[in-house]
């Protein structure tokens, strides 16, 4: 069952308002900061605790809620942040209200107008995908500033601009779930057409609710069965309207008790303003607050959205230089194919410097007989129709000495390149396993060091705190660590590794160094497989069956002088054959 497209609707906003009255009503702004170019920060003063407020407008998660996060603030504000802090520094926040179920919210704040005397204005946060907002209206219903302005070639319907009056987003004829009566809402559904999913009705017909709640409605009365409203009997029909009736009359009485849903690796994927049912029990985690679990929602989506950003970015490069290497090494192998010819072309010249004499000028080939051929064939020999016989025999025996010349040059070439393409091919394995921002950091560093990335005068990077190594414990409870970057691989071989601890590897393919923590302990063999099924897994073998992975004492492992970052070599190993999947790694016990 998929349905995660809740994020941030009209009954969440309620729950969210509802904790906001009871946190920083008649409370007063001390400090408004912005960020960024779509958040505003809202320090509210208070005897316990410094707590601030978020309203953010950005397009893809949009949302108010009180936080804990801090962000780097701009050396000159933003003029709308100036306009803010001249507004409402020192403002009381009289109120917070939700127009209906509308993804609105109003802070109502007073404080002292030009003339010098208390008015209301009201701060707005529209909360609508792309369309977001936030607005500042004064006393008159005047929209005095936006933090996004939409002219009349951005909308024809509605304009958001300084002097205009706030008009709210049009209305969509939907109705107020607040407001239905059992009667109203089952006249609605026996109007409706057989070909519409009951969930669908109730979605495009009542504010404030998403998919996922309208489908909840509906599977805590009918199960998850689709069902049409023509297709409903009497007894499913009071069912429906009783799921409704009680959904709300929870809202109206803020019963809420916010609701994370996660995934089995503990991913975010939705929020829910209550226990939503038609979810297992194990994906649901209950909050005590839902700016709690707003923060803890968005602050995770922005990490893995930051993380994909910068990963996306290293990997198009590393492909990049990549399919720079494959096409390098093409040309090379052509060219090595044409230095295995020098015999040919010195041959040639040999043939044609005996046979100079019989040869006439200007011919475009010749037939002559091989004498180093034991049964007399004959060769057919290109020539420069413009060239003597001699000349001709020069040119080969110029092309015989360059080819020879450059068969070591070339298959050296060939053997820097394959190299090179390895390497590149582990990077990009790497970058496959990176699950922090300081993993993907580390692989920018060595990029940077090798000189992939070219770093610019102004640009002025942070080392990277050392990330930290994938950790599990084997059946037998042995530590079992595994490499997710080069500078990680290092680290952990070289210099957390003991010289009694077992490294593995997989044979001649990219991927992690893995470490079996002996202990002065000889392994059983079930943490030797398990420690190969980790290499195996997490490498290009993956997907692989009867995946070779090396394995010998860590004191057998040598880093060549100026080898790239994870490259060893290594000596009196055994090897062993693994065909690792999802199932069996699960089954690995896994601490970080």
């Amino acid at each position: 069952m998929t349905r995660h497209k809740m994020a941030y609707d009209g009954v969440l906003l309620s729950c969210v308002i509802e904790e906001l009255r009871s946190k920083i009503l008649n409370r007063r702004i001390d400090k408004v900061y912005q960020p960024e170019k779509d958040e505003i920060y809202l320090h509210i003063r208070s005897r316990d605790e410094e707590l601030k407020l978020l309203l953010s407008a950005s397009a893809n998660h949009p949302r108010i809620h009180l936080t804990r996060s801090t962000k780097p603030n701009p050396l000159t504000p933003p003029m709308f942040c100036m306009l803010l802090r001249k507004h409402l520094t020192g403002g009381r926040i009289v109120d917070i209200v939700q127009p209906q179920m509308e993804r609105i919210a109003e802070i109502l704040i007073e404080s002292t107008n030009e003339l010098g005397d208390l008015a209301i204005k009201r701060l707005i946060i529209e909360i609508m995908g792309r369309h977001s907002n936030i607005i500042l209206v004064d006393e008159d219903g005047k929209i005095i500033d936006s933090i996004k302005h939409v002219n009349e070639s951005m909308s024809r319907v509605r304009q958001v601009l300084p002097g205009l009056v706030y008009s709210p987003p049009p209305a969509q004829d939907k109705r107020n779930p607040l407001s239905e009566t059992p009667e109203s809402f089952k006249d609605l559904l026996k109007s409706m057409p057989t070909n519409k999913k009951v969930e669908n009705v109730l979605l495009n017909n009542y504010m404030g609710i998403s998919p996922t709640t309208a489908f909840e409605i509906v599977y805590r009365a009918l199960g998850d069965k689709p069902i049409g409203p023509q297709e409903l009997s009497e007894q499913q029909l009071e069912a429906l309207c009783r799921s409704f009736m009680a959904f709300f009359d929870e809202v109206k009485n803020k019963q809420f008790s916010p609701t994370m849903l996660k995934d089995e690796t503990g991913y975010p994927l939705d929020i829910f303003p209550f226990v939503y049912q038609q979810y297992p029990a194990s994906m649901l985690e209950r909050y005590s607050s839902v700016s709690e679990m707003l923060e803890a929602f968005y602050s995770e989506r922005d990490r893995l959205e930051r993380l994909q950003q910068r990963t996306s970015y290293l990997s198009k490069l590393l492909k990049a230089n990549l399919e720079r290497c494959q096409k390098k090494l093409a040309l090379q192998l052509e060219e090595l194919q044409q230095a295995k010819e020098a015999d040919k072309f010195r041959l040639w010249g040999e043939l044609l410097t005996a046979n100079a004499h019989s040869i006439p000028k200007g011919l475009k080939e010749v037939s002559l007989v091989n004498y180093y051929d034991p049964n007399g064939s004959t060769i057919t020999i290109p020539l420069d129709e413009k060239k003597s016989p001699i000349q001709n025999a020069q040119e080969y025996f110029k092309k015989y000495s360059k080819a020879k010349n450059s068969l070591d040059k070339v298959s050296k070439q060939i053997e820097e390149s394959r190299e090179e393409i390895d390497y590149l091919e582990a990077l990009l394995e790497s970058l496959e396993k990176c699950t922090e921002e300081s993993d993907v950091e580390e692989v920018y560093q060595e990029l940077a060091e090798q000189g992939y990335i070219k770093k610019t005068t102004k640009e002025k990077r942070q080392a990277p705190a050392p990330s930290k190594p994938h950790h599990f414990i084997s059946s037998d409870g042995f530590d079992i660590f595994v490499g997710k970057n080069n500078y990680q691989n290092d680290r952990l071989t070289l210099k957390t590794a003991s010289a009694n601890d077992i490294w593995l590897h997989t044979k001649n393919i990219p991927g992690s160094h893995v470490i079996i923590k002996t202990g002065g302990r000889p392994i059983p063999e079930n943490t030797l497989v398990e420690a190969a099924l980790l290499a195996a897994y997490f490498s290009k073998g993956r997907n692989s069956s009867n995946v070779p992975v090396d394995y010998c004492p860590r004191k057998n492992v040598k880093k060549p002088s100026g080898a790239k970052p994870g490259m060893v070599i290594y000596e009196g190993y055994n090897t062993i054959y693994v065909t690792p999947s999802e199932e069996k790694i699960q089954n690995i016990r896994k601490v970080n």
